[in-house]
């Protein structure tokens, strides 16, 4: 037994950690050894004068004082000078020695000459049957194995000996080896200090043991090891992930030094990717800050290598054994896989046998017999729609911040609306204009679907899943989106349910935060008047969360930051122009429509969830008054209402704080105009809002049919879903048979056209967006003028900031001037400006209907002049109007400058970099599924709720 042990306490207050309570019981349990210490010497971080009395009255040779933030490898450095003993004995305020710890110890390094360093058995501070640490070693790629920690204490431990490394607290260490090695590497930041002694002393031909009937309590506060707990996963995660990228320069052979250090930015890279799979993306920071600094300590790599140099005796291979293997750590994973013993709450989704498939297929029979003229047509047009461009290429070119294809010189982000144009164009890269048609006509079984999947989040009927799928397929406002040709607004229903599936539990875990993130997005793009409603329901569920929950507030906040980064452009672009009412505008081509108004008539329609002043289609088909159309909808109205009055009110209750904002929402933007084309105004649809409101309101009415009938009167839930979905059906027929009548069609849908422009600049501009065409059409309140590039006017080509513009810009001046000139004969430059700009077409639009004869004269006037310049060639009138092609020479579109093409990568990259952490996040792992099967499908209580 060595003749004498010498303790080193390191004290250190971690923030709210209790270091004095614990302090105390410390020094008491060194003061009851059966073996007392001869010699405690204390290091003492920080000020504490409670702390300093207890250090004053231990009796210890010696107090030193050092700053606060003292790491516990640097404070045993301090005080090893002072040490008189055959052994030191490493503690720190939070371990309580067993009153036979020590002598156990110190046994077995009498016991064997040797033995360096002797580990006891950890032990829960307050459950000492729970086993801490117990031994630690090394994968292959140096990760470092607890072999024991977390179990319960029943001794089945107690014959292991040999280990590669063990943790830091209360190891015993012979005087002579801590010497040699040179005590604890304080590069390490707190982590992995003790299995690196261990290495240390492996390789300088000594053993280290473990002693597991030397038991020693510790509360985990951080002075030594790494303090546990999630408030400090960050610092733990810094801590761990520096000492195994500083461990793995030190330990590799010195000529693949240099090729670690080169592959930890590539590593750190995919490690994030990892995480970002993993749900663990508190790691990120972490991993980055963690790679800079062992990148940039070199000389701590250097002096961590001369000590292993110095002592060293035996080759690596010398503890190779003691390694965890592959197959070990297989085992090991398997094993805590199969100790998940908490048994699944989650019932099964049942979509198939439910008949939720059954649905989806009925819908989309009903929709192939409704549209199938549309299956014909290669072009959908008609209303907000246009065709799109004819390669993948130029649909993404027109998502992309840079060149807008609408205007004369403009150069500003893209809506991000026009980034789902290219994803849906992309689907029919052959023909991407087809992928619009195909979408109208699977949008009926796509609104099921995502009713149904929306609705499980509410009931866990299968009837009553069905009923809100299909209540949400027959919502007047998709129906209205429908016939009246509105791209956005239909995608964005389509979007609401699948949002209202993943953003409900989003607190819950990363996977439907992920999700619910990037679905946040594609909404906003297309309906950003839905913004105020979303920052009022996301701040609501923020502070719920954080009272209720507790947990899973960073999930919540993150729902808005891909949101606030992928419209940061257009954000900043819209306020430094004085337009930030702009951003509220509706995505793709100005269209009014056939809208309600303001007046009370109009509000009215809007509360019974019609957007448009013919209720249902009623008024195409009937004369008489449609005012009874309304009243359909009470049915699915009186039951949202009385939802609050069921066991489910909390759930009912916020389901009716959605639909109050939804309708809240549309009512604000119902008269509201931001957009105009050309001089007239476009008034925001208010059918976004009706499409958060009916999601609220059917999500209210399924609760009341689901919690609100007791068994004994059960009959009455499908009658009263039968009923309410026999008035929906009734008050949307004639909008959802819109498209039949051929010979008088209530649908402003139409076959094409496949381009805006004449098919002699459609063939040319096919290929490339650089071809101008500069679009004159006289009317009553003026020349009407535009530059159209590329071989045709696009949805995804569209731009809200074009739109919006309150206030000529210099380009516009520009282009009103270069448009008198042109019509103006006297003008004899105006071929060589156009020439100059890189438009290579001229258009003169054919005369609309009902144009009267001042008009008529202008437009004949306009032609004259176009026909007496030279370096115009006629070449004819088209479909579209009279065409000429500029024979002067055309210079190619001026391409973005240095400042500009470093702003498009920068918008570019940091768009996909947040969508592509967003995606990663919501990419399921078998854990996730595993957390995931252990909550309830549906969000909130369900007391009384049916099956």
């Amino acid at each position: 037994m060595p003749a004498r042990v010498h303790a080193i306490l390191v004290v250190r207050p971690e923030g709210r950690t209790p270091a004095a309570h614990h302090l105390k019981r410390t020094l008491a349990a060194i003061s009851a050894q059966s073996r007392p210490v001869d010699a405690l010497t204390i290091v003492l971080c920080g000020a504490d004068p409670e702390l300093t009395q207890l250090a004053a009255s231990s009796g210890a040779e010696g107090v030193i004082t050092a700053s606060a933030g003292t790491p516990f490898a640097v404070a045993t450095a301090l005080a090893t000078p002072r040490l008189t003993g055959d052994a030191v004995w490493l503690l720190a305020q939070d371990t309580a020695p067993e009153p036979d710890a020590l002598v156990r110890l110190a046994g077995a390094l009498e016991l064997s000459p040797s033995l360096a360093v002797a580990a006891p058995k950890l032990v829960r501070w307050d459950e000492p049957e729970e086993i801490v640490s117990l031994g630690i070693s090394l994968t292959r790629h140096g990760r470092t194995v607890e072999l024991a920690a977390g179990e319960f204490d029943q001794g089945q431990h107690d014959g292991d000996a040999d280990v590669l490394g063990a943790d830091v607290r209360g190891l015993l260490i012979r005087r002579e080896s801590w010497t040699a090695l040179g005590g604890l590497d304080p590069a390490l930041g707190g982590a992995d200090e003790g299995v690196d002694l261990g290495v240390r002393a492996r390789l300088a031909g000594d053993r280290v043991s473990l002693v597991p009937a030397a038991r020693v309590a510790v509360a985990g506060d951080g002075v030594a090891a790494m303090a546990r707990g999630r408030r400090r996963a960050r610092r733990r995660a810094f801590a761990e992930r520096t000492a195994q990228l500083h461990r793995r320069l030190v330990y590799a052979p010195a000529a693949a030094v240099p090729l670690h250090w080169l592959s930890f930015l590539p590593l750190a890279l995919w490690r994030t990717i990892l995480h970002l799979i993993g749900k663990v993306p508190y790691r990120v920071l972490p991993e980055w800050g963690a790679t800079i600094l062992v990148m940039a300590r070199v000389a701590a790599v250097a002096r961590a290598r001369r000590r292993i140099r110095a002592v060293r005796s035996v080759g690596w291979s010398r503890i190779a054994p003691l390694r965890v293997s592959r197959s070990e750590m297989r085992l090991r994973w398997e094993a805590a896989d199969a100790g998940v013993t908490d048994a699944p709450v989650r019932s099964e989704l049942r979509f198939f046998v439910g008949g939720g498939a059954w649905a989806v297929l009925g819908a989309l029979a009903v929709s192939a017999a409704l549209f199938f003229p549309l299956l014909a047509w290669p072009v959908l047009g008609g209303g907000a729609l246009a065709p799109l461009r004819a390669t993948v290429t130029q649909l993404w070119q027109d998502a992309a911040w840079g060149e807008r294809p609408l205007g004369l010189d403009a150069i500003g982000p893209a809506d991000p609306f026009s980034a789902i144009i290219a994803v849906i164009g992309t689907l029919s890269p052959g023909d991407p204009s087809r992928a619009l048609v195909v979408l109208w006509v699977l949008a009926l079984p796509l609104a099921v679907l995502g009713g149904w999947f929306a609705a499980t989040r509410v009931t866990e009927s299968s009837l009553l899943r069905i009923t809100a799928a299909v209540a949400w397929a027959l919502a007047p406002t998709f129906l209205a989106a429908i016939v009246e040709g509105r791209p956005a607004a239909l995608i964005a229903h389509l979007l609401l349910p699948w949002l209202f599936y993943a953003a409900s539990v989003a607190h819950r875990a990363w996977v439907p935060a992920g999700a619910a993130s990037v679905l946040l997005v594609l909404v906003l793009a297309c309906a950003p008047s839905l913004a105020p409603a979303v920052v009022v329901l996301w701040s609501a569920a923020l502070v719920v969360v954080a009272l209720v929950a507790g947990r899973g507030v960073a999930r919540v906040v993150w729902l808005v930051v891909p949101s606030i980064v992928v419209f940061a452009p257009l954000v900043w672009t819209q306020v430094r122009t004085g337009n930030p009412w702009g951003l509220l505008a509706d995505p793709g081509i100005p269209y009014a429509g056939n809208e309600v108004s303001a007046d009370p008539l109009g509000r009215a329609l809007l509360a019974a969830g019609f957007p448009s002043s013919d209720p249902g289609g009623w008024a195409s088909v009937i004369d008489g008054p449609v005012w009874w159309v309304g009243l359909l909808i009470a049915p699915l109205a009186v039951l949202a209402l009385l939802a609050v009055l069921t066991p489910r009110w909390v759930t009912a209750s916020a389901l009716l704080i959605i639909a109050a904002v939804g309708l809240a929402t549309a009512f604000a933007a119902v008269g509201v105009a931001v957009s105009f084309d050309h001089g007239t105004a476009v008034p925001l649809w208010p059918g976004a809002g009706l499409s958060l409101a009916w999601l609220g309101v059917v999500g209210s009415a399924m609760v009341a049919l689901d919690a609100g009938i007791v068994d004994r009167v059960r009959v009455l839930r499908p009658i009263g879903a039968l009923v309410t979905l026999a008035a929906l059906l009734v008050a949307v027929s004639p909008a959802l048979t819109a498209s039949l009548d051929q010979s008088n069609p209530r649908s402003v849908l139409t076959n094409g056209p496949t381009s805006t422009l004449p098919a002699f600049v459609a063939a040319e501009g096919r290929g490339s967006t650089a071809i101008g065409t500069i679009v004159l059409d006289p009317r009553a309140d003026g020349l009407r003028v535009d530059v159209v590039w590329g071989g045709s006017a696009t949805v995804g080509g569209q731009s809200t900031v074009q739109a919006t513009r309150i206030e000529a810009q210099p380009a516009d001046r520009e282009l009103a001037a270069l448009a008198a000139d042109l019509t103006t004969p006297s003008s004899d430059d105006a071929i060589e400006r156009l020439g100059e700009r890189g438009i290579g077409f001229v258009l003169l639009q054919s005369a609309s209907a009902g144009e009267n004869d001042v008009i008529r004269g202008a437009r004949l006037a306009a032609a004259t002049s176009l026909d007496q310049r030279d370096a115009l060639d006629g070449v004819g009138t088209t479909s579209r109007g009279d065409l000429w092609r500029v024979t002067a020479p055309v210079q190619p579109r001026a391409p973005l400058d240095d400042h500009q093409a470093r702003l498009q990568s920068l918008v570019t990259f940091g768009s996909l970099g947040v969508l592509l952490v967003a995606l990663l996040l919501a990419v399921p792992t078998g854990a996730s599924r595993r957390v995931a099967r252990r909550t309830p499908r549906i969000v909130g209580p369900n007391p009384g709720g049916s099956r």
